[in-house]
């Protein structure tokens, strides 16, 4: 009962987030759109944060914006995104623009000397991830920060999760995704190729990048991409199964759908690993001289996209305790099974700051705000995370023969 009140509280929380007092001199942030995803990634998160005020909004439709800024208790609304570049009122600007405009936006938003929180996938193809986040606009002391909003990254579970990854040891590793049907309608953004639409831009964004990171590297090749359209354009993928090759014979495959069925409801990432040779330490037993114990561990990290909510990470560990080199033969076989969750980084014997209700987007505030402060960052998703993710993108749309998204025209 007490785990069920927990749940509960936690959740109604994420919601309701207690506000913070404010600091004498907070980063003030500026929405270019009034975006959907803006209350969950930013709006809500700030509320708790004594360093942030969401400021002000502008939109495209300038009646959206307002009601937007009322219902969300932003305090101005202007008429344009330069507006909102141009204020001497704005530090930091959040972007969740369609996928098409984020490159020329982030561009501008830095060339105005403002720090971007961009969201994913943070451009549209390799080649502009590679332009932007190579960009000499970032390049400096004084330079602005730019950060692409890969949020799950910033929690505790994401942490704890790959501390029982060892990226070199990996044979295999799957990502799942899946979006209820009722969620988008045929015409979304999502479904529309010249505003960056499709199920790898969007679910993409979130299996790639950890496939990525699981295995400590981009992919070699993406061997296999099976695609089903939206309805809007053929162009857009309305789901996805993607195989991939990484160095040394391991692979990776990672499914989406915009559209799946409601039995098909939990992100999850499954990791098997290599028989390794492991520390006496790590197999919890004596080990005498001319003997050595294997470890082979498949890990399942359930929820790992919003873990805030619910999450589990199941760690499956077999051994073999055997003479040194002896591939065949065996002194003793034993499994330890274990489940964690981990909603704050205390709870993970990791000093750093964090509540049971933080989401995703709250603990990557935090992170965010530091790197603007100067601070120390302890989580953080580099310029090169982004571009290996786009090029992972870029592969499977290669791959299934379909047009990899257009490159903006936009030159600083």
């Amino acid at each position: 009962m007490a785990s069920l009140l927990g749940l509960a509280r936690r959740n109604w929380l994420i919601f309701n987030p207690p506000e913070a007092t404010k600091s004498t001199a907070p980063l003030r942030f500026g929405i270019l759109g009034a975006a959907d995803i803006g209350p969950q990634a930013l709006i809500l998160p700030a509320k708790s944060h004594p360093d942030v005020v969401v400021q002000t909004v502008a939109a495209r439709n300038p009646p959206k914006a307002k009601a937007y800024a009322q219902k969300h208790g932003i305090p101005k609304v202007v008429d344009t995104y330069d507006d909102i570049l141009n204020s001497l009122d704005i530090d930091c600007v959040y972007i969740p623009l369609p996928n098409g405009l984020h490159y020329e936006w982030a561009l501008r938003a830095l060339k105005a000397g403002k720090h971007v929180l961009l969201e994913k996938p943070s451009v549209n193809n390799a080649a502009e991830a590679e332009a932007l986040f190579k960009s000499p606009l970032l390049n400096g002391p004084s330079a602005p920060v730019l950060l692409e909003a890969a949020h799950y990254l910033f929690h505790p579970a994401w942490t704890v999760f790959m501390s029982y990854v060892t990226p070199a040891a990996v044979s295999s590793a799957k990502a799942v995704l899946w979006v209820p049907k009722w969620k988008f309608a045929a015409d979304d953004i999502r479904y529309r190729y010249d505003l960056g639409g499709g199920a790898l831009m969007d679910l993409g964004a979130y299996t790639a990048s950890s496939l990525a990171r699981i295995f400590g590297v981009v992919a070699e090749e993406c061997e296999e991409c099976d695609t089903q359209s939206g309805t809007y354009d053929e162009r857009c993928d309305r789901l996805y199964k993607a195989r991939y090759r990484f160095p040394g014979g391991a692979y990776g495959e990672m499914e989406g759908d915009l559209k799946a069925p409601l039995d098909h409801m939990s992100p999850d990432i499954h990791v098997t690993h290599k028989p390794i040779v492991v520390p006496n330490a790590d197999a919890g037993i004596d080990v005498h001289e001319g003997q050595e114990v294997v470890r082979t561990r498949k890990i399942v990290f359930k929820t790992f996209v919003q873990p805030a909510f619910f999450h589990s990470i199941q760690v499956d560990d077999e051994f073999v305790l055997r003479k040194v080199g002896d591939t065949r033969g065996h002194v003793k076989k034993w499994t330890d099974k274990k489940t964690i969750k981990s909603y704050t980084f205390h709870e993970a014997n990791i000093d750093q700051p964090g509540e049971a209700h933080w989401p995703t987007y709250r603990y990557q505030l935090e992170q965010f705000v530091n790197k603007v402060r100067g601070r120390e960052v302890r989580q953080w998703v580099h310029g090169a995370d982004s571009i290996n993710t786009m090029k992972m993108i870029d592969m499977a749309y290669t791959t299934a023969k379909l047009p990899v998204r257009s490159t903006s025209t936009y030159t600083p």
